[in-house]
């Protein structure tokens, strides 16, 4: 354990005691000051990881009802709401994609349409990988596409994996270039889909706890879709044009390698068929879901049913039903990451505590007193979304944040979407370290990349990102949810 991880673990209940004895009892509600001490211990675990994230998300289930804040039953219940297993619906989904190479073929196929050249081959990487994680977590995406990227830099670079010892400067950023868009893709792609990435399905589960208001998988898909796109081409320009230029004409053995993997793969199974038609039929039910749901005599379709239908077709599909094998099998589940199903409930449990004891509307009226409602509000609170999620977990920056975003549009009547949705998908921009994401971490592992090249192309795009979150938040956010 290291030092910032054993600080947390004492400071957190430390920190906790201290709130709970000293904070007045009758400062904003009785409730406040037990809510605020386990709401500390919960934030100082969560950005230190002393524990297991989702084990910190446990805490609020059984803190709220002990301090008597909530009962057992209003605490436990956001661990099972219907978002959540949109998201395991999801995993489902990704986990079938995997299990049966089916997304490696499709990246492989994308990468060989794009070209040779050195510019084509990582952009054929970024969209392979962006498309990729726009389904399956980025995590995963980034996991996958690291050894095929690996692969292409050797075929250029013999018996070298330390980037200073590359004597080609071409040579030497088509590697760096290269692993960074995988890196980046990653997360960028994510923004693109409800299920795409996890702050996205946690933003979406508050507005619905908070408001009532749902936001349909095609409706954030009309939002997140050209964020991605524009963000994915601007990183791709950055890297090739301005930071890392390679001017490489053509990586000798590229097509080789590919097709030499195609070949490994061999032709396209009955399996992979299958996963692709419910892949398929899934990801059509969630865009054209409103105009499905007019033709039936009620509104039945929502994105967490044709999730979760999606995810028990891969299981009840048989391959061989002769010998009782299908698509999926219980066993397949152990790779899941069911840790961010709880840290989800946990999250939404802190944030109806929270509500529940008046501190989100007191913050949101303080907030809203010092400030009106305005475009540069909204870049403001963006600007924060992407600073902190340089330093914390981007899921636990939503759990935190948005509640309080909520607070501030309420008392400023304003629609939560205009001011929360914009703060979410910058909580998925942290492009600056290894430590910021996974995707960054896994990338950066390669060795052909160095801190101070991450850092330099990270500070750019976040500016990036954040104007063009900034600019698509007052516009097509205005006239979609305005």
């Amino acid at each position: 354990m290291n030092a910032i991880r054993r600080i947390g673990f004492f400071l957190g209940p430390s920190l906790f005691v201290l709130l709970y004895l000293f904070v007045p009892a009758d400062w904003i509600s009785p409730q406040a000051p037990k809510v605020i001490a386990l709401a500390t211990w919960i934030i100082v675990w969560w950005i230190s990881e002393a524990v297991p994230i989702p084990v910190t998300a446990f805490l609020p289930m059984v803190g709220f009802p002990l301090l008597g804040v909530m009962k057992i039953s209003q605490s436990a219940a956001p661990y099972a709401n219907s978002i959540i297993f949109l998201f395991l619906g999801g995993f489902l989904i990704a986990l079938a994609l995997e299990k049966h190479r089916l997304h490696e073929r499709i990246a492989l196929n994308l990468i060989r349409v794009t070209g040779t050249s050195g510019n084509g081959i990582i952009l054929g990487f970024m969209l392979a990988t962006a498309l990729l994680s726009m389904w399956i977590s980025n995590t995963a995406t980034a996991m996958m596409m690291l050894p095929i990227a690996t692969s292409v830099v050797k075929l250029i670079i013999q018996d070298t994996e330390n980037l200073q010892a590359i004597e080609n400067k071409g040579k030497r950023n088509f590697a760096l270039g290269l692993m960074l868009s995988v890196g980046y893709a990653a997360s960028l792609g994510g923004i693109a889909t409800i299920i795409g990435t996890p702050p996205n399905v946690v933003f979406v589960a508050l507005l619905n706890d908070f408001f009532g208001q749902r936001i349909t998988f095609s409706q954030w898909l009309a939002i997140g879709f050209p964020v991605a796109f524009i963000l994915v081409l601007s990183n791709y320009l950055l890297l090739t044009r301005i930071l890392f230029p390679n001017r490489l004409k053509e990586i000798e053995g590229s097509e080789n390698l590919l097709m030499d993997k195609l070949k490994e793969l061999g032709n396209m199974r009955r399996e992979e068929k299958m996963v692709l038609v419910i892949f398929s039929l899934t990801a059509f039910m969630w865009i054209f879901q409103q105009p499905i749901n007019k033709l039936l005599p009620a509104e039945i379709l929502n994105d967490s049913i044709i999730a979760m239908c999606g995810g028990l077709l891969m299981f009840i599909t048989p391959v061989d039903f002769n010998r009782g094998e299908f698509l999926l099998h219980w066993k397949d589940t152990e790779k899941m990451a069911w840790g961010i199903l709880f840290l989800f409930g946990g999250g939404l449990c802190l944030a109806e505590g929270l509500n529940e004891a008046g501190i989100i509307s007191a913050v949101g009226q303080w907030i809203a007193g010092q400030n009106s409602y305005n475009i540069y509000l909204t870049l403001t609170l963006i600007i924060i979304s992407v600073s902190l999620s340089e330093l914390m977990s981007n899921v636990a920056l939503v759990n935190v944040f948005i509640p309080v975003v909520f607070g501030i549009a309420t008392v400023m009547q304003v629609n939560p979407i205009l001011m929360g949705l914009p703060v979410t998908l910058g909580a998925s921009i942290a492009l600056m370290s290894p430590i910021a994401t996974p995707p960054n971490a896994i990338v950066f592992s390669s060795g052909y990349i160095r801190m101070q090249d991450m850092v330099r192309a990270g500070i750019w795009l976040n500016v990036i990102s954040v104007i063009v979150i900034w600019i698509v938040s007052i516009t097509l956010l205005e006239q979609i949810f305005g």
